[in-house]
């Protein structure tokens, strides 16, 4: 039912610039936190789109520390695997795991090849941004879903969170807050500060690209898109001069895009 467990020791001692190794310990304590944006609005809302069958087989590619599969496998009922590059990462998940959840190290480009038979479903939440072939998560995905199974993907906005080339500005005449795009068509890749000012030598790296390069690849892959869903944040602003027009532009202006594609039959 589950691949044979890869030895952690066999990953290359250098990580890949995309994987989230260097930042593993930072990671796992945040989502420690009960009220992250991921438990509030993204987990709830990749429930509902997967709508999982009780006794199914699901995949969850890139899981970090395992915390939307762990809340898969006890909620929905399921039996869940999930992979990830960064071995730290891939530890944490498996001390947390429960019984019907199993990891593995590998990565998100390359995993296909560790499993069978064939599961209901996939998801891979807020990681393809960080993925630099990101075609071949989907031709990956592809290869390991039953035919008219489910993969969900979902990124920061690709619209509206462009690393270092959007952000919020107010307008003091129209008293209206307001997103900023600098740029959106071309795609690129740029070094995020995980700990800025206390550790600036530690970096992950995210990738921007627009709507249509991810509809293009998942098509190609085999996929059909039949889904697409746009989430804002859960937070709310608290009193001040301000807070009327960041809470009316926080419900505007989405966080995130889910999108749900079907292996074609």
């Amino acid at each position: 039912m589950f691949p044979k467990r890869l030895p952690i020791r066999q990953i290359r001692q250098k990580p890949h610039k995309t994987s989230w190794e260097p930042v593993a310990d930072w990671y796992g304590r945040y989502m420690s936190l009960g009220n992250t944006v991921q438990k509030q609005v993204v987990f709830p809302n990749t429930l509902k789109l997967l709508n999982p069958k009780k006794d199914g087989r699901y995949l969850d590619i890139a899981c970090g520390e395992g915390a939307f599969s762990r809340q898969l496998a006890n909620v929905a009922h399921v039996v869940v695997s999930g992979v990830d590059i960064s071995p730290s990462l891939i530890r944490q998940a498996q001390a947390r795991a429960p019984k019907s959840a199993k990891y593995l190290v590998a990565d998100a480009t390359d995993f296909a090849k560790h499993f069978s038979p064939p599961f209901d479903g996939a998801t891979c939440l807020l990681a393809i941004q960080n993925i630099e072939v990101f075609q071949t998560v989907f031709s990956e995905a592809f290869k390991v879903l039953k035919p008219g199974s489910p993969f969900i993907l979902v990124m920061n906005h690709p619209s509206f969170r462009q690393p270092r080339q959007s952000g919020w500005g107010f307008d003091e005449g129209r008293k209206l807050q307001y997103r900023r795009v600098d740029r959106y068509l071309s795609s690129y890749d740029v070094p995020i500060l995980a700990h800025p000012g206390s550790s600036p030598d530690v970096k992950t790296f995210s990738y921007h690209r627009p709507l249509q390069a991810y509809a293009s690849a998942l098509t190609a892959a085999g996929f059909v898109i039949d889904g697409l869903e746009e989430w804002v944040s859960h937070k709310v602003s608290k009193p001040g001069a301000r807070a009327k027009a960041e809470n009316a532009a926080r419900e505007e202006i989405p966080m995130f895009l889910a999108i749900r594609a079907k292996k074609l039959v």
